[in-house]
Parts: C-alpha cells; structure tokens; sequence
C-alpha cells in the first residue's frame, strides 16, 4: 500500500496514528511542512505548561516511539519511509525550537532551514536515508537536518542577533 493514507488508516493502529503526526501527515500537499508546523503547536504547549526538562523529555520519548511509529507504518504502507511519515519532523523540529526560543522571527527562520535541509538532504543525511530503510533511520535523517538547521541558526545568530 503505496498511495496515500486515509483517516481509517491513521486510526486503524496506534502507531499509525504517531507515525501520521495525529492527521499532519494526511496533507494532500508538503505533508513533511505540515508535521513541522505541527512541532510548532506542540512547543507551544510544552512551553505553556512545562519547564525545559518536560520539554527535553518530550524530545526524546517522541524520538524512540516515533522510531518505533515509523518502523511499523512504513512496513503497512509498503514503503520504509512514506512521504506520509512525520513524526520525524515533528521531533526533529521540536528539538530545534527547544534551542530557537519563541520569538517568531526565530522560529520562522529556523522554520525555512529546515525545510530547506530537510527537503535538500545534503550530505551524509542523503547517504543515511538511502541506506537505513527503518524506523531509526526515518527519524535520524531529520535528527541531522536539525543539527544543520541549529549550526546556521547559530552562525545567523552570531552575525546579525
């Protein structure tokens, strides 16, 4: 099952409703943009209502059950990472706005990078997904994009913050 997933799909399984960003990767258009801005929404909240710890821990169990989520959706979808898949963006960005902040020209600029990493793949983000058709490696290739997003974040920050 290659094509696009359906609502009956994303709640036919629990995973599938993790994997599927809870609905932000049913996107008919840029599924991957919708479940970074759904990171946005969740930063939101965990900043609202809990301190950096709660916010760090977030981070990490999304990590491990998104690996689990994405190993166990790409399998049903037939393919190991379906456009469909965003829990990785999720978070991946998530980790990013932990550093960003919640001054919006900050999180709109980290925004574009990375999308911008994330669709581009350079190297060895490329390299790793083509070669970990699995559930880790579905959520290390956005891991990385976060990385190249913080590392230009930090640069801009330097030179014009």
């Amino acid at each position: 099952m290659s094509d696009r997933p359906t609502v009956a799909f994303l709640l036919h399984h629990p995973a599938h409703f993790i994997a599927l960003g809870a609905g932000a990767g049913l996107a008919p258009v840029a599924p991957g943009t919708f479940g970074t801005l759904a990171a946005i929404a969740l930063a939101l909240v965990l900043r609202a209502y809990s301190g950096d710890a709660a916010f760090v821990a977030a981070i990490v169990i999304l990590f491990a059950v998104g690996a689990w989520a994405s190993q166990v959706t790409g399998r049903n979808l037939g393919v190991p990472d379906h456009g469909a898949i965003v829990v990785d963006e999720i978070a991946a960005f998530l980790l990013v706005l932990f550093f960003v902040g919640a001054d919006w020209t900050r999180v709109a600029f980290a925004f574009l990078i990375f999308r911008l990493f994330d669709i581009w793949k350079p190297p060895p983000i490329r390299q790793l997904d083509a070669a970990m058709k699995n559930g880790v490696g579905v959520m290390l290739d956005d891991l990385l994009a976060a990385g190249y997003t913080l590392i230009v974040f930090a640069v801009w920050q330097r030179a014009f913050g």
